[in-house]
């Protein structure tokens, strides 16, 4: 009598891959941004999970060639300005302050920073003649675990981004989002208040998408983001609002909704408003530690006394010549590194 071939459910060696991929399975834990698992895949803590935590290593780039372009642009007198519309090129005012000048002041702030304790990182070029590199605050976003690259709004920043996509890439520091599709994001926008909430300022540089990809990468860490419209054509958070002790914040008033402010409120920050005696890149501070902070040295007695009653160390340094670029101490510097709060 002829047997019938067995019929088998799989293979022997489908059977042992499958005891084999099941005795060494995936391992989901620990999380990404954990401190092991950061020092095991990419060599050390990576990213910011505040804006006032110890500062231990910020991105900058130090003016050269490519502020060249500014001398070429035609005066807008109208505008008080100087700038190409073909090209999107731009200048604010009718002060163009020479490179040599803006190279002084900036390597100034940088040695401040490493009297600090702070490691200086460069940008490894800068895009041909995108003269607003110096403000690296805007091209990428420390958060916990990496970076996140923004997109650049206006036509004479595009192109930042590939530059300090190569800096960090270089660095060995893991890039968790780059800003794509339609969606715009400048880093001046953006600012923690504590690990667990930050904030984002929907402007002419940040658009809805923008916020919401970021959004979507926060909300894995776990931390909420609150979205508020920019004043008028503002560009930037970081001009009315900056973060300087656990529960701190430096203040203008006339540049941040009263929603905003409200809510501060209910989150136990204490504001210091800046008064008609301050220069207008105040608020562009840097915090270096809790309650430590790099600042504009035209900053009013006033404000300084309101900052040493509220337990702020402040040190002040010249940076005026860069600020007529439409940037200051906050906007130059991009935090890659900070300790966790």
């Amino acid at each position: 009598m002829q047997k019938t071939p067995a019929t088998f459910a799989m293979s022997e060696f489908d059977h042992r891959y499958n005891m084999l991929i099941e005795r060494f399975a995936s391992e989901p834990e620990p999380i990404f941004e954990s401190a092991s698992e950061q020092a095991f895949v990419w060599g050390r803590e990576w990213g910011c999970n505040s804006d006032v935590g110890r500062l231990r290593v910020v991105l900058m780039h130090r003016p050269g060639e490519e502020m060249r372009v500014v001398d070429t642009l035609p005066h807008i007198p109208e505008l008080n300005a100087f700038g190409d519309p073909t090209t999107g090129a731009y200048w604010r005012g009718n002060q163009r302050p020479t490179l040599e000048e803006q190279q002084a002041q900036h390597d100034a702030l940088v040695a401040a920073l490493r009297e600090e304790g702070v490691e200086v990182v460069y940008l490894k070029r800068a895009a041909a003649g995108r003269h607003k590199s110096i403000y690296t605050r805007d091209s990428c976003i420390g958060i916990k675990g990496g970076a996140i690259v923004t997109r650049m709004g206006p036509r004479i920043r595009r192109g930042e981004e590939a530059p300090v996509t190569e800096t960090l890439a270089a660095l060995g520091m893991p890039i968790l989002r780059t800003i794509h599709g339609h969606g715009l994001m400048e880093g001046g926008s953006f600012a923690y208040i504590r690990p667990d909430v930050a904030v984002v300022g929907v402007s002419s540089r940040v658009n809805e998408e923008g916020a919401r990809q970021l959004e979507e990468v926060l909300a894995v860490q776990g931390t909420r983001l609150i979205c508020v419209q920019i004043p008028g054509y503002r560009l930037h958070i970081d001009g009315g609002f900056v973060m300087i002790h656990h529960d701190v914040a430096i203040v203008n008033p006339s540049m941040l909704p009263f929603v905003f402010m409200e809510e501060l409120k209910r989150l136990g920050i204490r504001m210091i408003p800046v008064n008609h005696e301050d220069p207008s890149w105040t608020v562009n501070c840097l915090a270096v530690a809790p309650g430590r902070v790099i600042m504009s040295d035209r900053v009013s007695a006033r404000t300084q006394d309101a900052l040493d009653k509220a337990g702020i160390s402040i040190r002040l340094v010249e940076y005026d010549r860069v600020g007529l670029g439409g940037g200051g101490i906050h906007c130059s510097t991009s935090p890659l590194v900070r300790d966790p709060i």
